[in-house]
């Protein structure tokens, strides 16, 4: 006797694991965030390339700025991240990334801030007693 193991139905295949009410993408959207990742790109570089703001923290708060914003447009626009994400996974993941991208712009800031403090200090003491 055998057994078929098809319970369901006429319909079988149809999905292909892909649910039908998440948007995988349009043109529309994709050239929304195309537009929207280029123009977070233009203006931190155009800052930049013309010698920044009077304030040296302004400048870097800016590019931070638009950093940020452009990490948004793509986990909108281009990884189709939004609240309707089955079981939280997206915001775990997101979260996660997030901690690890503090943690390693913070210590390579850290690094960086630290290297003339740290690096070889008996050259500083050799140049300060040489007349």
């Amino acid at each position: 006797m055998a057994h078929s193991h098809n319970h369901h139905g006429a319909d079988h295949g149809a999905h292909h694991g892909h649910d039908d009410h998440h948007d995988h993408g349009s043109f529309k959207s994709y050239m929304t965030g195309f537009v929207l990742a280029v123009i977070l790109t233009v203006i931190p570089f155009g800052i930049v390339m013309g010698g920044g703001f009077d304030s040296r923290a302004l400048t870097i708060a800016v590019v931070v700025l638009c950093a940020a914003a452009q990490v948004l447009v793509h986990m909108i626009y281009f990884l189709h991240m939004n609240s309707s994400s089955e079981e939280g996974w997206t915001l775990l993941s997101t979260i996660f990334t997030v901690m690890i991208v503090v943690i390693m712009l913070a210590g390579s800031l850290w690094v960086m801030f630290h290297l003339n403090t740290n690096m070889m200090p008996q050259m500083n003491h050799e140049l300060q007693v040489m007349p």
